[in-house]
Parts: structure tokens; sequence; C-alpha cells
């Protein structure tokens, strides 16, 4: 009995240290299986699988959010890189990727946590364990065991025999290579999960990304290239020659993972540090530069200032153009002046013409030429005698100004038309031509046109220098809608410039009857600008009233006038009332073009277009086929013959009607 009290005493003292014991193992278990994880707060995790893809920390925030209702910590929109020496035990702690994107945790005497799915799930649980003493007499797992162990998606509370298994894999030191081995695989998997489903998202403060496409990487690598691209223009003005270098430095290693790259699949591995790194110099870039609005107004006021250049360029080479074809060249001035020397040298007895009986005869053919370069308007009388059929019948009426008429009249002595008749007169000739009897002549002499041409302020330049043309001061440019006071015994004229070439006879213009109408010519409906809203001003209301806006124009440089007809409607006092009209230029710019519109509207017949082809002065590619039938040839523009500006390709057509082997030609140095 003695000794069965005793056994029992041993046996109760047994039992209470063995419930003691099994009391202090498994008190701490239940007590920290059942607690919620409390939200992350300690360092972030250095473990290679974090390293390779930045976009963990984006999905550990989202998930950490999930999981725990408690209040969470914030991270920076662009993080700082992690080492890329990342152990993957932290002290005492190690990570675990489980195969399905849930995280498993062996603690060794503190809590971490990681985000997941929702507590309790499937694939993403998460479980604490806390790793008790590892007693001397642990026994090792099998490699069965610790394989099975690993397929879990979750650590589970194993009891007492899941504990010896995690202390054993610990003290066999087959721990560490097992969480090696599952954080390559779990890195990988969250990886293709980024590519596949939130690609490379990086947040910004201009910039999101959805996750819709394949190649979404490669579509924020493009986007940041671009941006870059755009502050790169900006920086060196700046001085920021810092933020430059960095910048090129961040395109270079950008362009090199986008070389030959369409799919996220082709990009390098480390591309999200890469991306990470050219965000972070953007955000950089955009905190100390300039915003967007200043960068518009910048980009605006350089525009408005090339617009300026361009316009001032614009109008300084249409004001060269204007003196390069309207300026005497030196060598036409060489001639006239060899010209006026040898007239007033020569003797008196041998200045008259032949043939003086022809120039007041209507039947004969009568030209009236008005021109101040000698040379123009010897290719005139040269080219038109060579084709007439009968040069007998036809009589020249050259007027020129003072300052030209000795050389003029000298050409034509020392170079005598064949059988046809000549008169070189002056204006100054003209007694009845003065200011009281013309309105043009009263408007020249104005202060309005004195200002216009002479006071006009160099920084406030006509938009059209062309009509600043020192030609519109003379009246010589008018004398065409004088005619009649000019020929007062001639019935019919052909009126020419001196910028034309003539290739056929015109004699069978005299008998083109004229249906009552005062001028012919050549209408030119074919050119759009040559409409009447090109020249005249509708919106005065009396140039809309009289006039049709979309009314063809016509040429001046060959028309036949009717002078008879001329004087029985009493064109002139037409004329002169649109000029008392336009005083102030309010109908239309200076010229006579525009006059004569509006002076012979619904009195001019038109022409057969074959009389008369024009742009031979501005056009590159007028039709060959034309140029053949064409009797007279039109130098109009600005490009004359015997500029050096003139179009080469058309300059024989009039160069083969000028003498280069003439003495006065030679000396003075022209040439074809």
């Amino acid at each position: 009995m003695a000794a069965a009290r005793r056994w029992r005493r041993k046996c109760r003292t047994r039992d209470a240290v063995l419930a003691l014991l099994i009391a202090s193992v498994l008190a701490p278990l239940a007590l920290y299986s059942g607690a919620p994880i409390s939200p992350f707060s300690g360092p972030a995790l250095t473990g290679s699988a974090f390293d390779r893809d930045p976009s963990n920390l984006i999905s550990r925030n989202e998930a950490g959010k999930r999981l725990n209702a408690l209040p969470q910590d914030t991270f920076d929109p662009v993080p700082k890189a992690a080492s890329d020496t990342g152990a993957n035990n932290v002290g005492d702690q190690g990570t675990q990727l489980g195969q399905n994107g849930g995280i498993q945790q062996v603690v060794m005497g503190s809590n971490i946590e990681m985000p997941g799915e929702s507590r309790g799930s499937k694939d993403g649980g998460v479980r604490s364990v806390e790793e008790a003493k590892v007693s001397s007499h642990d026994t090792s797992i099998t490699p069965e065991e610790g394989a099975q162990l690993t397929k879990q998606s979750g650590l589970t509370n194993f009891g007492a025999a899941g504990d010896n298994k995690v202390r054993a894999m610990h003290n066999a030191g087959d721990l560490n290579a097992h969480l090696d081995k599952n954080d390559e695989k779990s890195s990988q998997q969250i990886t293709d999960s980024t590519s596949k489903e939130s690609g490379a998202m990086i947040t910004s403060s201009n910039t999101s990304y959805s996750p819709t496409s394949s190649d979404k990487t490669v579509l924020v690598l493009k986007d940041q290239l671009r941006r870059a691209r755009r502050y790169i223009g900006f920086l060196p003005s700046r001085g920021n020659h810092g933020f430059v270098k960095d910048l090129r430095r961040r395109m270079r290693d950008i362009q090199q993972a986008l070389s030959g790259t369409t799919i996220d699949r082709q990009l390098p591995k480390n591309v999200h540090k890469k991306i990470r790194a050219m965000e972070s110099i953007l955000t950089k870039i955009k905190q100390v530069h300039d915003n967007c609005a200043a960068a518009i107004d910048k980009l605006q006021t350089n525009l408005h200032w090339t617009e300026n250049q361009l316009e001032a360029n614009k109008q300084e080479a249409t004001y060269t153009a204007q003196v390069a074809a309207k300026a005497l060249p030196k060598r036409l001035h060489c001639l006239a002046l060899r010209l006026t020397n040898e007239y007033y040298t020569s003797s008196s007895k041998n200045r008259h013409f032949p043939y003086q009986d022809k120039l007041e005869d209507p039947q004969l053919h009568n030209y009236a030429l008005f021109s101040d370069n000698v040379l123009a308007a010897a290719v005139v009388v040269n080219s038109t005698l060579i084709h007439a059929k009968k040069p007998a019948d036809h009589v020249f009426h050259i007027v020129t100004d003072k300052l030209n008429y000795a050389a003029m009249r000298m050409w034509f002595l020392v170079n005598p038309p064949v059988k046809a008749a000549i008169q070189v007169q002056k204006i100054e000739d003209f007694t009845w031509l003065n200011s009281s009897y013309s309105p043009v002549l009263k408007q020249l002499a104005s202060q309005f046109m004195i200002n216009y041409y002479f006071h006009t302020p160099q920084n406030k330049p006509d938009k059209n220098p062309k009509f600043r043309n020192p030609k519109y001061l003379s009246i010589l440019n008018h004398l065409r809608f004088y005619l009649p006071e000019i020929f007062p015994k001639l019935n019919k004229v052909l009126f020419v410039d001196d910028d034309i070439v003539v290739q056929q006879d015109l004699s069978p213009l005299w008998s083109v009857d004229l249906k009552g109408r005062v001028n012919g010519a050549v209408k030119t409906c074919g050119e759009v600008f040559h409409r009447f809203d090109r020249y005249l001003n509708f919106s005065n209301p009396l140039i809309a009233k009289k006039f049709n806006r979309r009314a063809c124009g016509w040429a001046y440089g060959m028309n036949m006038f009717d002078l008879s007809e001329w004087r029985r409607q009493n064109i002139t006092a037409v004329y002169h009332y649109w000029q008392e009209q336009n005083e102030h230029r309010l109908l239309w710019k200076l010229g006579t073009l525009p006059a004569g519109l509006v002076t012979f509207w619904n009195n001019t017949y038109p022409l057969d277009r074959s009389w008369h082809l024009l742009g031979f002065g501005y056009k590159r590619n007028v039709n060959p086929m034309d140029i053949e039938r064409a009797a007279v040839i039109h130098y109009n523009g600005n490009l004359k013959p015997w500029l050096e500006v003139g179009l080469p390709k058309y300059r024989s057509y009039w160069s083969k009607y000028v003498n280069f082997d003439h003495a006065f030609i030679r000396e003075c140095n022209i040439h074809p």
C-alpha cells in the first residue's frame, strides 16, 4: 500500500509537470495563430524576388489594403530602388513565396507581415508561426516531407509535428536553399502576373496606364522617351546641365531596352528598374522646370517672332525683286549715254527720219509705243518688221521722256527701219497735257502722293512695294488713255508695250471688226488672278454697284483701239471720272490696268487668244505649242529678258532680234 501511494504521488507530480510543459508549448501557438496580422511597419524586404520585380511594391501595397482593415503606411509614387545584393535572410527573417502567389513566413522571435489575399483565402492566406526553442534532440525530416510542405499555398498550424518539420528543416541547413528555390519560382510568377494583368504600373503626377494590353510595358517606355525628348529641348537654355546629362543617360537606357522590341516578353529582366529610374528623373525635372502654361507661352512667343521675321523677310525680298526688275541695268544705261552723246555731237542735218509723210495716214498700220528703254523698243520694231508681209505699210509712233529722247532718236537714226516710217516724240511736246486737264497729273503732284512716295516711315512700308514703283510718277505710263489726243488724224492704232516680241504678221488685226467696241484685247479668264476682284476694291459700294467681281479681265500689251469710236463715246471723260473718284486710292491701287478695266467696261472686244500670249516674265512652264502659235509673246512680270534675273529659257525669243555686233552694243558689254 505504501508503495502504491508513492507511485500515485509520483504520477500526479509527473502529470502536473507534463501538463505544465504542454501548456507552456501550446499556449503561445494558440495565442498567435488566432491573432490578426498587424499592418506592415517594418523595413522593406530585400529578397531577390522584390529586387527583380519593382512592381511588387505596388502589388504589395494594394494587397495589404485588402488583407487588413487597419490603416496602412503609404509609399512614394516612385520608390527607391532596392539593393541588388539583398540577402535572402535579414536578421532572423526569412521569406518564402508560395506557388499560387501566397506568401509564407517563418518568423524567428518577431512578427513580420506581408500583404496577400484576404485572410483565410485558399491561395493567398498568410499565417504566422512562432518557432519555439529548438531542443537538441529534434529530428530532421526527409526530402519527400519537405517537398510536400512547399506545395502548400499558405502555412497552417500543423501542431507539434509541423513545428518539428520546420525546425528540422532549419536545423538541417536546408531551409535557406528551400526558400531560395521557392523565392525564384514565386518571383517569376509575380513578374508574369504583373505583365499580364497590370503591366508596368509606374505612378506619376501626370501619367497613368490601364492594364489592357500585352505590350503595356513597351508603351510605358515609349511614353517616357517621348516626355524626355520634350524636356531635353528646354533644359539647356535653363542651365540645368546636370539634369541634361542624367536624362540623356536614362534615355539611352530606355532606347537600348526598346531596341527591336515590340512586346513585353522581349524586354530585358531589369526593365522595371530602368522605368523607375527614368520616372524619378522626369519627376525631378518637372518639379524644377517651368509648368506647361509657361512652356506654351514661350512656344507662342517664338512662333510670333518667327512669323514676324518671315513677313519682314518676304517684304524685303519683294522689295529687292522690284528694284531688280524695274531699275535700269548698268549696261542699258551705258547704251543710253553713249547714244545721247553721239546724238548731240552729230550734225543736225542727220537728225531727220525718212517717210515723214506717212505719219498721219489713217490707211496704214499705225503702232503706238511708249517707252524709255531703247533696246526694248528696238526689239519691238525689228521683230514686227521682220514678220511683216508689207513693211512699207507700217508706221511706228514712239513716245519717250526728255531724258531718253536723244538716245531713242539716235538709235533709229543709226538703225533706220527698212521702208517703214518712224516717229519719236517726247512728253514735253504735248503742251495740252497738264494738271488742269489730266486728273492723274494733278494727283501725282499732290501732297498725298508726295507723302506716299517720299515721307512714308521706313518701319511702316507698303504691304505691296510694287505700287511704290517710281514709274507710276511718270505720265508716260498713262499716255495710253490719251491716244485720240496724241493721234488726232488716225482712226485705228495698235498699242504695244515695249516688253513684247512679234512672231507673225500683225496686218490682219486692222481688218478685225470690233463690233462697235473701243478696245480689242485678249481676255485672261483662264488666269484666276485676272478677275476683276483681284484689281478693284469691291468693298467700296461704288465699285460693287457698277461692276461684276467675277468678270474676266483682259491684258494690256497688244490692244487694237478704234479711235473713231473712242471719240464718239468720249472715253477719255470716262477715264477722268474714275481717276477723280480714286484720288485717295480707295478704288484701286496705282497702275493702268485697273483704270483700263473700269474705263473700257462693256467696251472691250475679245480677240483670239493666239494673238497675244502672256506670262513670259513670271511663268516657267509656258506650253511650247502655244508659243509656236502665238503672234505676240509678252514678257509681263518682273523677269524681263534684258535683265539678269530674266528666265534663260525664254531669253532667246527676245535676244535674236538684237544685233549684238553693233558698235554701241559691244562698247557697253551687252551680250545674250
